[in-house]
């Protein structure tokens, strides 16, 4: 088994599915007491929030390549990181540390792709779905991706980190969340992309009429698809 180096703590509450789907999924290929053989380093997110509001990758990018380099030492062969906005980075970080960055982009688009659909609706940070590093690795795959209204995205954004980074789920924010979903299938989602390792926290597949993509889920499946080939 190959050893994956995972970088959590952005947030943490998501790191922990990370941490499960992972090793579900090692020991429902293998069975008995296999499970992943894998490294953990997690970052204390309000390093990481001043750094996105500040709207300095560069600063992020110096601690994900120390993250790394502390995975690497310790044996790791392939990287995950476990969040979505933070594939802003992933190409110039597989770059720089020389291990394969799994990304999250290409295996749901993978996904989605496989269920023939043209065109989704994504939820993510702001990052996440105003800049081009994840789109296109949908447009690549001749999928259209749209996004909310300004006024939407700043609540997903605000509530991303401020409510579900902190394991705070309120009943008004899902159902804003579930109204956001309904307009974007108004103006013809197929599927929604959960842009974001927190949202499949909030919302489940079955409360929307389309279906729906878990970023987390995908992610963990091509990380256990790597440690196991």
């Amino acid at each position: 088994m190959r050893t994956l180096g995972l970088i959590g703590g952005i947030s943490w509450v998501s790191t922990l599915d990370y941490y499960r789907l992972i090793n579900t999924g090692i020991n429902q290929r293998l069975g008995g007491l296999n499970f992943a053989q894998c490294v953990l380093y997690s970052f204390n997110y309000a390093d990481i929030k001043a750094n996105n509001d500040a709207d300095d990758w560069d600063a992020n990018f110096r601690l994900v390549s120390r993250a790394c380099d502390y995975l690497k030492s310790a044996g790791a062969e392939a990287i995950v990181l476990c969040a979505n906005t933070m594939h802003l980075i992933a190409d110039k970080v597989e770059a720089n540390c020389q291990l394969p960055v799994i990304h999250i982009a290409t295996a749901t688009a993978a996904a989605v792709k496989e269920q023939g659909l043209n065109k989704v609706g994504l939820l993510g940070t702001r990052f996440t779905m105003e800049r081009d590093f994840y789109r296109t690795k949908f447009t690549d795959q001749g999928i259209e991706v749209i996004t909310p209204e300004l006024e939407d995205r700043h609540f997903l954004h605000d509530t991303i980190f401020e409510e579900l980074g902190r394991e705070i789920f309120k009943k008004e924010t899902e159902n804003r969340y579930l109204q956001i979903i309904e307009q974007l299938e108004k103006r013809g989602a197929e599927g929604i992309i959960l842009g974001c390792t927190e949202i499949p926290l909030l919302i489940k597949a079955n409360q929307v009429r389309v279906p729906v993509f878990d970023t987390t889920f995908y992610h963990a499946e091509a990380a256990v698809n790597f440690a196991l080939s």
